[in-house]
């Protein structure tokens, strides 16, 4: 390749390359821009075709039917695990986990989907050829994977035995899976950002792009301890949100990190997040050097790994995209720990998880306070007993959301420093606005009037706890855990707070003076939606709806309408 921008040539930046150049890349790609030195490479090197099988993987053709979020389902239901096809059927589950792609993020994660693979997915074969049930022998296998369409840079990840890939996924089943650090490293360099970049002209990572990647053999034992750490890392950030179905408790609250005080805690545990966070950003540096100096691109690239492309969670360069400063990252960053902080409370309110045992307790539908006793005997912290937790703009009740947050506080710091903690997470929940509500109706305001939406985001439009609303007015809001929800849920909710709601509003009402007519006015307000909440739920509780789990959140819910907050 010669560049013939000279005195003689008078087209300036102008190339000039053998066709017989292309012809030493796979494909041929008309890349004029590619080093000799990489032109050599793939003439030289192994392809990754030649050390593994690369395969897309199958097509429902009916999505809403065969796939779920994992939490929409009875936990129990669910096969993890399973090294082959023959093991999963022999588990009579129903659900197994599915690679659906995802965002941009190396190493390990974006495990959220199951698939309906029951009975050795009789019902997606039988539905054949709408069903595209691609290399089904590779199914549970580990191997690597990439997202086929992605906004970000090109990123693979680790997955274990137990998962079947679906169509918007490519795997790499390595023939010795010794192998799998070092391609795993290789494949998330930059080297190998710059090899596909050439091959590929969009952000569709197809499978005839990657296998065509030269692999050189490295000798250095740094390749697959590096790999190894990276992973860990990355697994144990994505397991450290309630959304990962190996989340065991929240890490804010381990013994490590305790202080006095919640503000204190923060510190100490954000202090951690940088450490992990600079740590793999040298580990990818590092890993980068090593592969830039085996395939003599130092004239190329460099090792340099920018904040904003560690893919962890806890990183906020990554979580928040766009061009903020800091301070605005830190205050986001902030902001959601305390949102992930409450949002545990109410797990261990609604009894899906426990202060005093990790992971799941109750996660399977019909499942009680009862089953609940059974493994935690002597709680630090009691479940709500009915499953129906009120959201009222005042403590109505004794289970009042916001009286129940407290209690948690105190579980979790005690109670010296309850004032203290309310009113840390009363400025994170605030952020940089000014007001002179007490740190106890700012809490009672988000749960009002955003935990819902939050939640939802979340757990991606698939909310686990429902939020029952008499409307624009919020006279009554009632929070329910859907794998608690039985027959009985909504007339209970009628006859012991909607109905005592209504009782105790018009006795408020009574004893107003004169002097608070515009106070009389809106409670009669919110007396008149309650009355007309009541007609629906009335005749909903007659009804005497079940639901299944099964179904996915989507169509369960749907069963509510005219009752629950839209999502």
């Amino acid at each position: 390749m010669t560049n013939d921008n000279s005195a003689n040539n008078p087209v300036p930046n102008f190339y000039r390359a053998s066709a017989a150049d292309f012809k030493k890349i796979p494909g041929s790609p008309i890349a004029y821009w590619i080093s000799e030195n990489i032109r050599k490479i793939f003439v030289t090197s192994s392809k990754l075709s030649q050390i593994s099988k690369l395969n897309k993987g199958l097509s429902t053709g009916q999505n809403d039917n065969f796939l779920r979020i994992w939490h929409e389902v009875c936990f129990h239901k669910i096969g993890f695990g399973y090294a082959d096809r023959e093991q999963a059927k022999q588990s009579n589950k129903k659900w197994f986990p599915c690679n659906k792609g995802g965002e941009c993020r190396k190493w390990y994660g974006n495990q959220e989907y199951i698939i309906d693979w029951e009975n050795d997915g009789k019902s997606l074969f039988d539905l054949r050829p709408k069903s595209v049930i691609r290399s089904p022998k590779q199914y549970f296998k580990s191997n690597l994977a990439w997202s086929k369409v992605s906004s970000g840079t090109f990123s693979l990840r680790y997955f274990p035995n137990g998962f079947i890939p679906s169509d918007a996924a490519s795997c790499i089943y390595l023939n010795q899976v010794k192998a799998e650090s070092r391609i795993l490293s290789l494949l998330n360099t930059k080297v190998t950002r710059s090899i596909v970049g050439d091959l590929s002209a969009t952000l569709n990572y197809e499978i005839g792009h990657i296998d065509r990647t030269p692999v050189v053999e490295i000798l250095s034992p740094l390749v697959d301890m590096n790999a190894q750490s990276a992973l860990s890392i990355s697994k144990s950030d994505w397991d450290s949100y309630e959304t990962s179905w190996d989340f065991t408790s929240l890490p804010l609250l381990q013994p490590e990190y305790s202080q006095p005080a919640l503000r204190e805690t923060y510190t100490k545990f954000r202090t951690h997040w940088r450490e992990i966070t600079l740590e793999m950003q040298r580990l990818e540096e590092e890993n980068n050097h090593i592969f830039i100096e085996a395939y003599g691109m130092q004239d190329e690239l460099t090792p340099d790994v920018p904040l904003s492309e560690i893919t962890l969670t806890c990183n906020p360069h990554y979580r928040y995209k766009g061009n903020k400063s800091e301070k605005e990252l830190e205050a986001l960053l902030l902001t959601d720990t305390i949102k992930e902080f409450i949002s545990y409370a109410v797990g261990c309110m609604f009894g899906r998880y426990s202060l005093d045992k990790p992971g799941l307790i109750l996660a399977n539908q019909g499942e009680t306070i009862d089953d609940y006793l059974q493994q935690v005997p002597e709680p630090s912290f009691m479940p709500d007993d009915d499953n129906i937790i009120p959201i009222l703009e005042d403590e109505y009740f004794t289970d009042d959301i916001v009286g129940r947050f407290k209690e948690f506080l105190k579980a979790t710091f005690g109670a010296e420093s309850l004032a203290e903690n309310l009113e840390f997470i009363a400025w994170a929940l605030l952020k940089s606005k000014n007001g002179s509500a007490s740190p106890e109706k700012v809490i009672r305001d988000y749960f009002l009037k955003s935990f819902f939406k939050d939640h939802a985001k979340m757990y991606k439009k698939r909310p686990i706890y429902w939020l029952f609303t008499s409307g624009k007015g919020r006279g009554f809001n009632a929070l329910v855990y859907m794998h608690r929800y039985n027959r009985e849920t909504l007339a209970k909710m009628r006859t012991d707070y909607l109905l005592e709601l209504e009782a105790k509003l018009d006795a408020r009402i009574g004893m107003l003076g004169d002097t608070s007519a515009a106070e009389k006015a809106r409670l009669g307000k919110q007396v008149k939606e309650l009355e007309k909440y009541d007609e629906v739920l009335h005749n909903k509780s007659l009804e005497y709806i079940d639901i299944d789990l099964d179904d996915g959140v989507k169509v369960n819910y749907a069963k509510f309408e005219g009752l629950v907050g839209k999502i």
